[in-house]
């Protein structure tokens, strides 16, 4: 078990006093079997109304009401958890799906949805490229996604890019570069095109030997992917470090799409040129 402390601040800050629109704030980690929430501590400056609720995935989102200008926006978040995912997971998939192609019971398939169905316009390359990890008819199920998550890895280097958007997973294999939600989209696109159900998460990864990709010093936001597996549930796979299992990951939303599990949106009122610049601040930390 791991005693983590994680403090994410993000400020914005404008040239003159701005309205401040409703801000909607993703970042209560989500509580699991094999991680514990112990506290959250949410703080918004300047003071705003603060109100929570569960979205359709079972999110904890924030909403925070603002009454007056400001030339600043700071939301501060500071969050104790304690993680005893396992480093070496075993998973118990389900005999009928142990190999692929296998059929999702019917109130599976009705349930899992759109998380089944590709987001992402394709010309045929995608599911092309994802079928060419289908080493027959039938093949193991586990090895199948274990090597499309190795593949996504080895085949597109990873790139830090703070600008905002997701690249399509064409995108994506066309230039051969991407970040950590570049990768987990390219990744859920592919095994959805083979008929998995599919869904991205985004949260925080801890990484004390600093030897991670997607990471800054011992941690910082990462995005990765679940795949669901009849038996065993929710799989959790990483393309950007090529990994199985949340041994070092802090879920905080799971969507059908990244940028609904966005950690921050929001809006101002005023001139397009006040905004003067924004930044992030992420300690991961046992």
């Amino acid at each position: 078990m791991v005693d983590l402390r994680i403090h994410h601040r993000t400020t914005y800050r404008y040239r003159q006093p701005v309205g401040l629109g409703p801000h909607r704030l993703m970042l209560r980690p989500r509580e699991a079997r094999d991680l514990r929430l112990i506290s959250n501590d949410l703080r918004v400056t300047p003071d705003a109304t603060v109100t929570w609720a569960y979205d359709v995935a079972g999110n904890a989102v924030a909403t925070a009401s603002f009454a007056s200008p400001s030339d600043s926006l700071v939301i501060d978040s500071q969050v104790h958890v304690e993680l005893s995912a396992a480093a070496y997971p075993v998973f118990d998939i389900a005999a009928a799906a142990i190999a692929f192609p296998f059929r999702y019971a019917d109130d599976d398939w009705t349930d899992l949805g759109a998380l089944t169905m590709r987001q992402c316009p394709d010309g045929g390359h995608l599911q092309h490229w994802a079928q060419g990890f289908v080493a027959g008819c039938p093949t193991d199920t586990l090895s199948l996604l274990k090597d499309i998550n190795a593949g996504v890895g080895s085949g597109i280097t990873y790139q830090a890019r703070e600008d905002e958007g997701t690249q399509t997973p064409e995108q994506t294999l066309s230039s051969g570069l991407g970040s950590c939600r570049d990768l987990a989209t390219l990744f859920v696109e592919a095994v959805r095109s083979l008929g998995f159900g599919a869904r991205i998460v985004s949260g925080y990864l801890y990484d004390p030997t600093r030897s991670l990709l997607g990471s800054a010093d011992a941690g910082s936001t990462h995005a990765w992917a679940e795949v669901y597996l009849p038996g065993a549930g929710w799989v959790t796979f990483d393309p950007t470090n090529r990994s199985v299992g949340s041994a070092n990951l802090i879920p905080v939303a799971v969507a059908r799409d990244i940028r609904q599990a966005m950690p921050v949106t929001g809006s101002f009122v005023g001139p397009a040129e006040a905004f003067r610049d924004m930044s992030v601040a992420v300690q991961v930390a046992d």
